[in-house]
This record gives structure tokens, sequence and C-alpha cells, in this order.
């Protein structure tokens, strides 16, 4: 998948995390795609605070409703764009279904498990090895969630 389509992607994922602080969550989106079309199969952001779910993380959403669409758990001929580089339980996700390729933005050095604190995605002992890129419109995802949490610190008047 060229990085242009990967950008275009972005931007779903972009626009779906702005829309979690609305209701308290951590602005990270989701978009899920076919690899060889680039048609979007499901496009999610973080719901755990909006539904009381420790699992309801955008990637997690996504790769449920991907599946769903498609009638199987084998995601292999898609690609899972995220703006924050995917936690264990994520990444975990995304290798038990066989994800072909996983994009995110910003790296995220106290839970990724895609490069940053490990790399589930390139590990011989699972059943399954993917595809990662990372860097994909950083600045972008990145400010998401320095505002959110800068809000969130500031002293209050």
């Amino acid at each position: 998948m060229e990085r242009s389509q990967l950008e275009l992607l972005m931007g779903i994922a972009l626009d779906e995390a702005s829309a979690a602080p609305q209701h308290g969550d951590v602005p990270i989106g989701a978009a899920l795609a076919r690899i060889d079309t680039g048609a979007v199969l499901a496009r999610r952001h973080n719901e755990r605070e909006r539904s009381n779910d420790p699992t309801a993380h955008a990637e997690m959403l996504a790769l449920r409703d991907a599946a769903a669409a498609l009638g199987t758990w084998r995601l292999d001929a898609c690609v899972l764009v995220v703006t924050l580089e995917p936690c264990p339980m994520c990444a975990g996700a995304a290798v038990a279904g066989r994800v072909g390729l996983v994009a995110f933005g910003a790296a995220d050095p106290k839970a990724g498990a895609l490069g940053s604190l490990y790399h589930l995605g390139a590990d011989p002992r699972l059943n399954h090895e993917l595809r990662v890129v990372d860097g994909i419109r950083t600045d972008e995802c990145s400010a998401l969630l320095t505002d959110f949490f800068g809000a969130r610190r500031a002293p209050r008047p």
C-alpha cells in the first residue's frame, strides 16, 4: 500500500480521534481498510469512558466492526491505521486477526507494542507476523494527544 493511501486513511483515523474527547475519551482513532482497494471497512475512536469497557480501544472496535463486515475474523487482506502505536492488547488482537499491515502515527514509549516497548508483530514465536509502518502524519497525531492532556492538566481559574 502506498504511503499516500496510508496518509489518507490516517485522515479518517484523525477525524475519529477528534470525536473521542466529546465523551471524555483519549483522542485515539483507527480506520481499517482493504489493502488492495483502500475501501474503508471500519472507523472508530476510543470509547472506554463512554462504555465503561476497558477493551473499548479504537483498534479493538475497528477490528470487531471490520470482521463483522467481512464475515470473517481473518483480516490478512486489511490494513489497520491508528493514530497512536497500539498497546499490547490491540497489537495482540491485530496479530490474532492476522492483519496484513498496521500503520500508526505517534509512537507510544509507555505502552507501544509494535516497536517501542515490544514488537508483537515481529515475534516469530507467535502464529502470525505483521508488517508495520510508523510515522504516518506523526505531528498531527501527537498534537491531538498533547492538546488533550495539556487541557486536562492546565490549572483551572
